[in-house]
């Protein structure tokens, strides 16, 4: 028989005033009739149970410490949320020297304070179009030209309202493969939901967490061009984002114990599961198969642009100077020259140097990214006919656009060589 709890003791305490006798109670208890009379002569004489040991911090001296941080922590935080664990060992540790572990404390809390109450969590169905979820998840695969098993990152989005999903596998994931893996999923999905959930990965959140979070200047500039807003989780609260939360071990035992030949047969693989999963399962939100219910919510879903946004790892806006250049990277760019005292938004992408109108999303130039040359130009930058607010600059003479002609050649030319063409101009 093991030990009584307090709720099982009452009710033999409530028996015995009313005249039953201890075999009857033992028997409605379903304990000896030695344990009926072994507990009410404790509960006649007032005792009090002997065999809770004293906890790691009650032998320090340390109880009444404990019980004055904790009230102060509930008065701050009030009745929204139970003081922290965590936070408390931390106190101990810095105020108190205290070097016992987590749990000792966890176990202190749990039997001197109150549980917290349980807090459930408010369920939402959202309109179709209105919402994706965004996750990355983790998994070792076999793929025969990595020469064994791989660790691989999977992005798994999923939209809200018809639980239509999209897995893009990927090698790493730096801000690069966050962006390229993102546009692949927006094309798998047929358009960009108004809202992307996310968690708070330093690639979507670049300080604190949640609502109060500072989104990465680099995905505020991505979502801007595809016309999301980005809403991050709060922090440890992954119910928040449940809809896709819950696929990661599914998409796990799809692929326990498979092998590929390479990454891109992995992903044809994914998609096709995917595909033959949404004609299959059935959306709780309308009651039709997945992909019937995703057929009606793309028409709601934003347009993807005819190209869709290179991934970058770096954004600045940069004032274009009197000689229409902008300054990214320590090198300077030329850019039309009606954008001349505006700001425009400079992408570093793999490889090459973006430079983009941010009110139209239009590529105004492009040049290759970290290059020895710290002045790169284009002439046709120049070009063109005056706008209400700038004046088309002065066109070249017939010297400078025989230099120019020269210069983009390619082809080796001494001084002597260019006095000699320069002089047919001259005449």
């Amino acid at each position: 028989m093991g030990r009584l709890t307090r709720e099982e003791i009452v009710p033999m305490v409530v028996m015995d005033g009313h005249g039953q006798s201890h075999s009857e109670t033992a028997r409605l208890m379903k304990v000896t009739e030695g344990a009926v009379r072994y507990h009410l002569a404790r509960q006649a004489a007032g005792a009090v149970d002997g065999r809770r040991k004293a906890s790691r911090i009650e032998k320090l001296g340390l109880g009444e410490a404990v019980s004055q941080w904790w009230a102060a922590e509930e008065a701050m935080l009030g009745s929204g949320r139970p003081p922290s664990i965590r936070g408390l060992l931390a106190y101990l540790q810095e105020e108190h020297d205290y070097a016992d572990s987590y749990k000792s404390v966890l176990r202190h809390v749990r039997s001197r304070f109150p549980a917290p109450k349980i807090r459930p969590f408010r369920r939402v169905e959202t309109p179709a179009g209105a919402q994706s979820q965004t996750d990355w998840m983790e998994m070792d695969a076999d793929i025969g030209d990595l020469e064994g098993p791989a660790h691989l990152y999977g992005l798994l989005m999923k939209l809200s309202h018809s639980r239509r999903k999209a897995l893009v596998w990927s090698r790493s994931k730096d801000q690069l493969a966050w962006l390229h893996c993102h546009s692949q999923c927006f094309l798998r999905l047929g358009g960009v939901a108004a809202v992307n959930r996310v968690d708070n990965e330093k690639t979507a959140i670049a300080r604190g967490a949640g609502p109060w979070g500072e989104i990465n200047d680099v995905y505020r500039a991505y979502s801007r061009s595809l016309g999301f807003h980005v809403d991050a989780c709060e922090p440890r609260s992954p119910e928040q984002k449940g809809k896709v939360e819950r696929d990661v071990r599914t998409v796990r035992g799809w692929l326990s114990g498979k092998r590929f030949g390479s990454l891109a047969e992995l992903q044809a693989y994914t998609d096709k599961r995917l595909e033959t999963e949404g004609k299959r399962a059935i959306c709780p939100a309308t009651g039709k198969t997945v992909e019937a219910s995703w057929q009606a919510e793309k028409a709601l879903l934003r347009p993807l642009p005819a190209v869709l946004p290179e991934p970058f790892d770096l954004v600045r806006d940069c004032p274009v100077h009197d000689d229409c250049t902008v300054r990214f990277e320590g090198r300077a760019y030329t850019v039309p020259f009606a954008y001349v005292r505006l700001q425009v938004e400079v992408r570093g992408c793999s490889g090459f140097v973006q430079v983009v109108d941010p009110k139209a999303g239009a590529i105004l130039a492009t040049y290759p990214r970290g290059t020895d040359k710290l002045i790169l130009t284009n002439q046709s930058c120049y070009e063109g006919e005056s706008t209400d607010r700038v004046a088309a600059p002065k066109r070249l003479g017939q010297m400078a656009r025989k230099l120019m002609e020269l210069s983009e050649s390619h082809v080796q030319l001494r001084s002597v060589d260019y006095y000699a063409e320069l002089a047919e101009v001259a005449r």
